[in-house]
């Protein structure tokens, strides 16, 4: 029996019940294919295409038979550049996609590339956003350059988002009111991972695609099985029948809902969440963005809440108001005002200065824009270092790594919410002996110390 395997991260992983309802779309997979086919799935929670590589993927390659298929669907952690053990730029995404394919094709084994699934993030006026930073572009590129097999499931997922509109779409992700799943009585909000309905259409979209690839063997799906997708009926947050009266009513009952989170005033990014506490007997809790109805959420057990909507927040500031509704009525109205920023300015550089000369160990330094609260620096597109910014805006950040005597180039990228700025380079030089000189090589016929610094003579020096 020949096999389709699937390396990725954790849209694709399989869930067990006490998951639920989580889901991964490769869990579903085997539903649409012959019984020629077995479906393994390797898929795991927040790997990386740079995690996956040196371990997983060579016992990977050590089960694989001639003609088996192997599905890629990295790049949906791989953009987080605020997280320094998931981020690879674009440059170091791509290389490692080419080495999967070559890597699979010495097995005599089939590489599909696999664009990673889009958001539930729409803009105001209902599109739906692109929220992935380029990187299924980098998954596209490696499939024309390497003449593989492309599954485009972003532009797939994206039309299907499209077609739910921002009212329906959420049913299909791990988003759920307090309340109203026993796996999560406090409610989740997930914009990125799928529920067992959303993950089962994402399998189908999968196996349709795949029957369509051209050179790949007739006998994989069941055509059958692809029946077109049922849309849920609008959620009960957009059917709220004069939503205005709660707002505006004269009668009040009970205490206003308290909002924990954010904290007023605060600087937030597009896609934030809310969150609170309200009164017992408050059974719904109604918002209102700047005085206009912008949906709702059901209170957990123990009368917390959490709402997000689907649609992001235009850059600017606003105010959110919360009411809750009772049996007797409808509370007072909870305030938030908040201010979205949906870009940002590049973090200021005051040390080295540009064209400087530094030690082994180079000592960056400088101050970032209002809210930033971490610093990244990259060089040559790999990330080499974090700088936490301090409540006065200043950040610095030492390499623990001696750096090799020359011209180097660094860039420093601001990091807010889920955005990041573009970079600010800075050049600079650092002073050492450099490889090759005479210094060096005339002590070269003994290893190095290992360990602390080493005083024995010859004395080689930095």
């Amino acid at each position: 029996m020949r096999k389709i395997c699937i390396v990725g991260n954790s849209v694709a992983a399989s869930r067990t019940p006490a998951e639920s309802p989580l889901a991964g779309w490769g869990q579903y997979l085997a539903e649409f294919f012959t019984d020629q086919w077995e479906v393994k799935n390797y898929a795991r929670d927040a790997m990386t295409a740079r995690d996956y590589y040196p371990g997983r993927f060579v016992a990977l390659l050590n089960m694989l038979k001639p003609g088996d298929v192997v599905a890629i669907d990295f790049g949906g952690v791989e953009q987080r550049i605020n997280m320094v053990i998931r981020y690879h730029s674009r440059r170091e995404f791509k290389e490692y996609l080419r080495l999967y394919v070559e890597g699979i094709r010495t097995q005599n084994a089939v590489p599909v590339l696999v664009t990673p699934a889009a958001r539930c993030t729409f803009d105001i006026d209902g599109n739906v956003l692109d929220t992935r930073d380029g990187y299924p572009d980098v998954v596209r590129q490696v499939a024309a350059e390497t003449e593989s097999p492309l599954i485009d499931l972003n532009a797939l997922t994206t039309d299907f988002l499209r077609g739910l509109g921002p009212t329906r779409a959420k049913q299909f992700f791990r988003w759920v009111d307090a309340g109203e799943h026993p796996n999560h009585p406090e409610g989740i909000i997930d914009a990125s991972h799928f529920n067992e309905a959303g993950a089962r259409e994402v399998a189908k979209m999968f196996a349709s695609a795949l029957h369509e690839l051209p050179g790949l063997p007739e006998d994989v799906v069941r055509p059958e099985t692809l029946v077109p997708a049922v849309y849920p009926p609008v959620l009960p947050e957009f059917t709220v029948e004069n939503p205005d009266y709660a707002l505006y009513a004269t009668e009040r009952t009970g205490t206003a809902p308290a909002i924990a989170k954010p904290d007023r005033a605060a600087l937030v990014g597009a896609s934030l969440k809310f969150s609170g506490t309200v009164h017992p007997g408050t059974d719904y809790v109604l918002f209102f963005a700047n005085g206009v109805y912008a949906g709702g959420t059901g209170v957990g057990p123990d009368g917390t809440w959490k709402w997000r909507r689907a649609v992001q927040w235009p850059e600017g500031d606003h105010l959110l108001q919360a009411v809750g509704l009772t049996e007797h009525g409808v509370t007072p109205a909870a305030e938030l005002p908040f201010t979205v920023l949906d870009r940002i300015a590049p973090p200021r550089v005051n040390g080295p200065a540009e064209g400087a000369w530094s030690g082994p160990r180079p000592r960056f330094s400088g101050t970032a824009p209002k809210g930033v609260r971490k610093v990244m620096v990259l060089e040559g597109e790999r990330m080499i270092a974090e700088a936490p910014v301090r409540d006065d805006g200043t950040w610095n950040v030492t390499h623990p790594h001696d750096w090799r005597p020359g011209l180097h180039t660094v860039e420093f990228v601001s990091v807010f919410s889920a955005i990041h700025s573009e970079p600010a380079r800075r050049t600079f030089r650092v002073l050492g002996i450099p490889d090759g000189n005479w210094l060096r090589e005339s002590a070269g016929s003994r290893l190095a110390c290992g360990g602390g610094a080493c005083e024995h003579h010859p004395f080689v020096g930095p």
